[in-house]
């Protein structure tokens, strides 16, 4: 059975810490790959000074090469506006593979914003990744009260296929203050080069047999 992460974001633009994440995520949690969602849009953050969804994709195309990594567009395919509808979607169409969600631990602090959150955790396994600044307020915040009685250790995490939902394990990875906000700041004009790329990465945005098997 192919173990798959999802990593949802606006990736508005991706940049090296998406990709440093994610290989750390592959290699901790043995995926097979890793799918970037890129989200039309999210309705937690402000439309204004969010580049053009085919910029954003085109950015995240570009960081997941030579990786298993694979930037999706099919949250925008199938019409998903919330998480919770992107992954039950998922699911459905992919039977025979298993899912885990990452997130990084700034998205566990406003987890219980998310629209139908303890159903997502009860979707599938969730992995949250340490982030600079976040932790506290990760630890303290209502979706972590909640989630304490379905906490995994880490040194268990390579059967995460076997847990059953809600589980949840928080991974330490090394800092990386690399940030989309600093990448705009510095250059806000850095979605014009991406501007009239929207090739599609394959059926489904599904990872090939190439993809899956390349290193990272």
């Amino acid at each position: 059975m192919k173990r798959v992460g999802l990593l949802g974001g606006s990736f508005n633009p991706a940049h090296g810490g998406h990709r440093s994440i994610s290989r750390f995520a592959i290699d901790a949690l043995r995926l097979d790959a890793m799918w970037w969602l890129v989200s039309p849009g999210n309705p937690l953050k402000a439309e204004r000074g969010m580049a053009p969804y085919e910029a954003r994709l085109g950015s995240a195309r570009k960081l997941a090469r030579r990786s298993r990594i694979v930037a999706s567009d099919i949250e925008r395919r199938l019409g998903t506006r919330y998480t919770v509808d992107t992954l039950r979607a998922l699911k459905r169409r992919y039977p025979g593979t298993r899912f885990i969600w990452v997130m990084g631990a700034d998205n566990l602090a406003q987890f219980h914003r998310w629209k139908d959150w303890r159903t997502i955790a009860r979707t599938m396994p969730i992995a949250v990744i340490a982030r600079p600044g976040y932790e506290g307020a990760a630890l303290a915040s209502p979706a972590m009260a909640w989630f304490r009685r379905f906490v995994h250790r880490p040194d268990r995490i390579r059967n995460w296929t076997a847990w059953s939902t809600p589980a949840l394990v928080l991974l330490r990875f090394r800092p990386d203050f690399r940030s989309a906000t600093a990448m705009r700041l510095a250059d806000p004009e850095w979605y014009r080069e991406y501007l009239g790329d929207s090739r599609d990465s394959g059926p489904d945005a599904a990872p090939s047999a190439r993809q899956t098997k390349e290193s990272n």
